[in-house]
């Protein structure tokens, strides 16, 4: 298949082809089914599998617009929405959307969110009131993704990682995470705090500060932050991510109420 999904991206006559097209469907049914994903962690490190990328984006070009409906909503697209949510266990609460391709493992819930095509929910994980997924982002297990919530998509260029929230992690509400940031196996994020490729995260639990960009490391405490930074016109204070300490018992009880939401089955 990945042979197939390269020849066609090189070459997009071959896309009326009927082995290409079958390649393509058979790609999004198993990000639909979590059997392959966009990334995935070997080791400690994450590799990302830019043919799969290639697949979703030639998928929109092979599907024809069509009217769906749920219910009384009605929706026009080019790409199906999720079914078998009962016999996946999984929760989803009107007006939630997942579209056909993104993974919604055991045990998540969506309270009205968003999830789209490629993106990777792990199991135990909600996604609260608001809170969107973007294609191809890869959520770990026992994630709470607070009330409006943003995790960025990404497909082009294919290269490109997307968001990574490990295990464990607690995004606080309204916080945004985009650009192929990754996040920490049990990190809090607090409300508000926007993490970005080039955002400044800096830790300053230490004498001397110690700066990251893109990376937050596991158990972290994050809190909106600013810093000054000179301009021709003067000073001025510029946004940034703090890390004011580890996640700890008293950090774990603040964020025990995920576990009463989370009661499913």
């Amino acid at each position: 298949m990945q042979q197939t999904i390269d020849r066609a991206w090189d070459d997009r006559t071959l896309i009326d082809n009927a082995t290409t097209q079958e390649a393509i469907r058979t790609v999004i049914d198993m990000l639909d089914k979590g059997a392959l994903r966009v990334a995935e962690p070997i080791g400690d490190e994450w590799r990302v599998n830019e043919w799969v990328k290639k697949a979703v984006l030639l998928y929109f070009s092979i599907q024809d617009m069509q009217t769906l409906e749920a219910g009384p909503m009605e929706y026009r697209d080019k790409l199906p929405l999720k079914h078998e949510h009962a016999q996946n266990a999984v929760r989803i609460v009107p007006p939630a959307v997942a579209r056909y391709g993104a993974y919604l493992a055991p045990g998540v819930i969506m309270m009205p969110s968003y999830v789209n095509i490629g993106a990777y929910v792990d199991s135990g994980t909600m996604v609260d009131t608001w809170a969107t997924v973007g294609s191809c982002a890869q959520v770990g297990k026992n994630v709470h993704l607070s009330g409006g919530v943003g995790i960025g998509g990404v497909l082009e260029p294919v290269q490109a990682a997307p968001v990574i929230i490990e295990d464990d992690c607690f995004i606080g509400s309204r916080s945004i995470v985009v650009e192929g940031a990754h996040i920490g196996r049990e990190a809090v994020i607090g409300a508000g705090t926007t993490i970005t490729a080039s955002t400044k995260i800096i830790d300053v639990t230490q004498t001397e500060p110690k700066e990251y960009r893109g990376y937050v490391p596991p158990r972290s405490v994050v809190i909106p932050g600013s810093y000054t930074r000179h301009y021709p016109s003067g000073d001025y204070n510029v946004n940034c991510a703090l890390i004011i300490g580890q996640r700890k018992d008293s950090t774990n009880k603040k964020t025990s109420l995920n576990e009463a939401l989370r009661l499913f089955n």
